[in-house]
């Protein structure tokens, strides 16, 4: 019985329980297979490593005060963040990885880094 690539259509030698004639076509179906949630996935890491640095940037000695506009200016993004910590007294921060901000009245952050 003859089997074919179902990536390219080529006739695949070898073992018999062997999918793709190479492992370019197999890369490239699964890669073909994974785009959609890959897209999703990537972006979502450029957006947390862009909300990183901006904070990294703004917060050199691991506590620092900052405006909203400020964050905004530089592009930073509100919606994405990778924990939430809440105090024993309510207070609740929002981290990206170690770097972590805590909204205070009239449109200022507190910036701090979790040793």
């Amino acid at each position: 019985m003859q089997r074919a690539c179902p990536e390219c259509g080529e006739k695949i030698v070898g073992r018999t329980d062997k999918k793709f004639c190479s492992d370019y076509c197999r890369n490239a179906h699964n890669n073909k297979m994974n785009k959609d949630s890959t897209n999703l996935v990537r972006n979502v890491n450029n957006l947390l490593r862009k909300n990183y640095r901006i904070l990294q940037e703004l917060n050199p000695t691991d506590k620092t005060k900052t405006t909203k506009a400020k964050l905004m200016a530089k592009g930073f993004s509100f919606e994405y963040f990778t924990s939430i910590y809440t105090t024993k007294t309510g207070t609740v921060y929002y981290f990206i990885y170690d770097q972590g901000y805590l909204p205070l009245e009239g449109n200022y952050y507190a910036l701090v880094k979790r040793n």
